[in-house]
């Protein structure tokens, strides 16, 4: 091997193992800049400002999608990469989200220490969420499932809210005109007031026992259910598209609990079939 070709290799080694930290690191700069705009730092209005931090939560979901990814293709996989990304996860998916609820819902009769509280609880649990990643990643198995929400998924349960209520009026859609202006004021009356229970409930997934598919909407090509699932994801954003972020999310945040319950509890119950009484002695006697 020439020495001008093994430069080249070498120099194409350093650029794939430096990719997958870039996306990380873009991961955790996402989440600094949703935290920047939640606070009002900038110039832009309120609306604005929580839009754009509920965008920036999402941009880094995709970068966090693709790190990991990145640097299995690129064969440059390492406990360092691991650890990286777990902590640009917990400012992400922990602490921004935490902050945007706060900013969200301090203005609509929520009391500040309720807010902070919640808050608080929210963060502990990603923290604790990702310790455990941690732990079950360093399996050589590769799990099929995860145990319990994963951070991403919860973020985006709370990201949701606010790109739903100030989407309209950042973007100047015309999709009030669809909803009707009185539906669409309720619906954000509704969103509002209820995003501190929602986040409440999904810190508490985060730490569950639950099993969550990892694959949730294609997990082969002959997997049926799942193609109706991508299906059923498309036609939502096409029809709705205003409330297809919060419906999306929560759909695979409280999905998979609410069909366990179902099966484990209610669902013997509803099917219990009323005990036949034995027959008395006296007419079996007769019957014979």
């Amino acid at each position: 091997m020439s020495r001008v070709k093994r430069r080249t290799l070498i120099r194409q080694g350093k650029v794939f193992a430096v990719l997958p930290t870039a996306l990380t690191l873009g991961n955790a700069v996402c989440g600094f800049g949703a935290i920047t705009f939640a606070s009002g730092w900038t110039n832009y209005d309120t609306p604005t400002s929580l839009f754009v931090a509920g965008c920036l939560l999402y941009l880094a979901m995709v970068f966090d999608m693709f790190d990991g990814r990145t640097a299995r293709w690129a064969n440059r996989t390492s406990e360092f990469g691991a650890q990286l990304d777990s902590l640009c996860d917990a400012i992400s998916f922990g602490v921004a989200p935490a902050f945007l609820m706060i900013q969200f819902s301090v203005s609509y009769g929520y009391h500040p220490r309720l807010l902070w509280m919640v808050a608080a609880f929210y963060v502990v649990c990603t923290v604790l969420r990702l310790a455990r990643f941690n732990v079950e990643a360093g399996d050589d198995e590769k799990p099929k499932d995860f145990t319990g929400l994963p951070s991403p998924a919860a973020a985006a349960v709370v990201a949701a809210f606010p790109v739903m209520v100030f989407g309209p009026t950042v973007l100047a859609s015309s999709e009030y005109d669809i909803w009707g202006e009185s539906f669409a004021a309720a619906l954000d009356w509704i969103a509002v007031r209820i995003l501190p229970i929602v986040m409440f409930a999904v810190a508490g997934l985060m730490v569950s026992r639950i099993r969550y598919h990892r694959h949730f909407l294609i997990r082969g090509r002959r997997d049926g259910p799942a193609i109706i699932r991508l299906v059923f994801v498309l036609m939502v954003i096409a029809a709705i598209p205003r409330i297809a972020a919060p419906l999306l999310s929560c759909w695979y945040a409280f999905a998979t609990p609410v069909e366990l319950v179902w099966y484990k509890y209610l669902h013997p119950w509803f099917t219990r079939r009323p005990a036949v009484s034995p027959a008395p002695e006296d007419e079996v006697r007769r019957a014979g």
